[in-house]
């Protein structure tokens, strides 16, 4: 059987989030505006303290696909900790932008995962180098003897 809270119980709780929200408005990220810059075609965010940053619109979630005229309907939501594209049906947290996240940790880790042929080391060149000596990769469907 549920208990009920009391009055002061619930006041108590009350002034907790209200503490709570106050040191997440002084030291989280949000945002007082946002645009999508066509010329560059990233995302502009200009912050509470005045900071501004962007990132490229095709590297985000739901992003990539869209036309210059949907990505320039972004809107700030939650009080600044949201950008929101309603047409798009795109969310993405300015906290999460701001630390790297361009979507999801699903869609994050299937991104990593198609760019994980291209990483560029000193071995990597070497090796490739000394198997293009050797005539290269065998075309597709041939046997190695």
């Amino acid at each position: 059987m549920d208990r009920r809270l009391t009055d002061s119980e619930i006041r108590a709780q009350a002034r907790e989030a209200l503490d709570a929200g106050t040191v997440a408005e002084r030291t989280e990220p949000r945002a007082t505006s946002a645009r999508y810059d066509r010329r560059t075609g990233r995302i502009e965010v200009t912050l509470a303290n005045g900071c501004v940053f962007a990132f490229p619109a095709r590297d985000a979630e739901g992003l990539s696909g869209a036309t210059p005229d949907a990505l320039s309907r972004v809107q700030v939501e939650g009080g600044g900790y949201a950008l929101r594209w309603e047409g798009l049906d795109v969310d993405l947290t300015v906290p999460g932008l701001m630390a790297g996240f361009l979507g999801s940790a699903r869609w994050m880790a299937q991104s990593l995962g198609r760019s994980g042929g291209r990483v560029r080391s000193p071995a990597k060149a070497r090796a490739a180098r000394k198997n293009g000596r050797k005539g290269g990769r065998p075309p597709k469907g041939q046997m190695l003897k």
